[in-house]
């Protein structure tokens, strides 16, 4: 058995030069229809202008761009297993969210031709380097975690699907500040570069196929780096960071050894969006930012919202502060992943508990908090668990002594469900 499946990356309607030769011999062809036709002109002009191709070859068409079904793939595996060439024409670069991995995965020898990708594309159009773009595919249920990472991170190229584009990715963006770099028919002979902000690309209908490319600042070229795709996760110098490491009002700074059980059990990370209710000074919000997640952090005190923006400002991360009273202004705020609620009171706490979260965590202030907070998460459908913590700092360890100090105490309660 020597044939092959030759993947070949289609720029718009142009393919790669030098597969004339791949194109010419294969059996079987598959491809979405716009590639389908520039595949069967080149074939015309390989056979020297004839409309009758020896042996015209089988075609199969893509309904859904750039996804190849099991029945296709079991119709490649037997033309290979009949030794008969064939050609798989895709987008771009088959190797980057395209449909290498899932050919590699049923085992079919594979020959590859790249063409620039759609990140390459339209970060060129605007003459941007991407090399701290975070690069996420919408596709298969992926527009909620697409637009976290949109929500979380300065630079996020969003590789679109029926359902999951530039309109659906504006209508969730709305009130974070973003601007929208959409390429429509990227290379093709509809190719369109729009740049809007997301309630503009709300209200627009865009063609498919669609890229965006989703910016906190469209001027800003981001920083050089070694690692691609923005920050790493987590952050280089920890979490759970001392409460001197944040500006905050005396009686309102976190204990770390809080915060490290609150993210413990609230698991932010890229794609999850995370609620800091009752924020204060918003250690915990930034901290699950630096972690990865999109983060909203709810305050009515105008002297503690300053506070929360300082201390984002501070490491880099992009919290959007919502000023108000909880539990009037959680309405109309997008679903969460995970909550943190640090108060009690219990028309906020029954309006986090439904909100739809997986995981949801409460500082209580006192025993006397406990079996009420404990039912209204119960109540929602929440598994509940809690700690009580004691931290005691160690005095004198740097001058090579050892004392302990006064111990502070907290409770956390902890909820999950599916």
């Amino acid at each position: 058995m020597t044939a092959t499946v030759t993947v070949v990356g289609v720029n718009g309607h142009n393919l790669p030069p030098g597969v004339e030769s791949a194109i010419a011999a294969a059996r079987l062809v598959v491809g979405s229809r716009p590639a389908l036709q520039r595949w069967s002109a080149t074939a015309r002009a390989a056979g020297g202008g004839s409309a009758a191709i020896h042996d015209q070859p089988r075609t199969i068409e893509l309904t859904t761009p750039d996804v190849i079904p099991d029945p296709t793939l079991a119709e490649l595996a037997a033309a290979v297993e009949a030794d008969e060439p064939v050609v798989v024409l895709v987008a771009g670069d088959p190797g980057y969210f395209g449909v290498l991995r899932a050919l590699r995965g049923h085992r079919l020898p594979t020959v590859c031709w790249p063409s620039v990708s759609y990140l390459q594309r339209v970060a060129a159009m605007i003459q941007r380097p991407w090399d701290d773009v975070t690069v996420v595919n919408a596709g298969d249920g992926g527009l909620r975690r697409a637009v976290n990472l949109c929500r979380a991170r300065p630079a996020v190229c969003v590789y679109t699907a029926p359902g999951a584009g530039p309109a659906e990715l504006g209508t969730e963006l709305v009130g974070w500040r973003r601007t929208l770099v959409v390429v429509e028919d990227p290379g093709g002979p509809a190719e369109r570069l729009s740049i809007v902000d997301p309630a503009e690309a709300t209200a627009r209908t865009w063609g498919e196929p669609a890229v965006v490319l989703c910016l906190a600042d469209l001027d800003q070229v981001g920083t050089a780096g070694w690692l691609a795709g923005g920050e790493p996760v987590p952050p280089a110098n920890g979490w759970a960071l001392p409460q001197d490491e944040f500006t905050h009002r005396e009686g309102f700074g976190s204990q770390p050894e809080l915060r490290a059980l609150a993210l413990a059990r609230l698991a932010p990370r890229p794609g999850t969006l995370v609620w800091d209710v009752a924020a204060g000074s918003g250690a915990l919000g930034v901290e699950a930012a630096r972690l990865g997640a999109a983060v909203i952090a709810v305050e009515h005190d105008p002297g503690l919202c300053v506070r929360i923006m300082a201390n984002a400002k501070r490491y880099g991360v992009d919290v959007r502060l919502v000023d108000g009273q909880a539990p009037e202004s959680l309405a109309g705020l997008p679903r969460p992943d995970a909550v943190f609620v640090a108060t009690t009171r219990p028309d906020v706490l029954a309006a986090c508990a439904g909100a739809g979260a997986h995981r949801i965590v409460v500082e209580v202030r006192d025993f006397g908090g406990i079996g009420p907070a404990r039912d209204v998460l119960a109540d929602a459908g929440y598994t509940v668990d809690g700690r009580l913590l004691f931290a005691a700092p160690i005095e004198g360890l740097a001058r090579g002594s050892a004392g302990i100090e006064q111990a502070a105490s907290t409770l956390l309660l902890w909820g999950t469900r599916r």
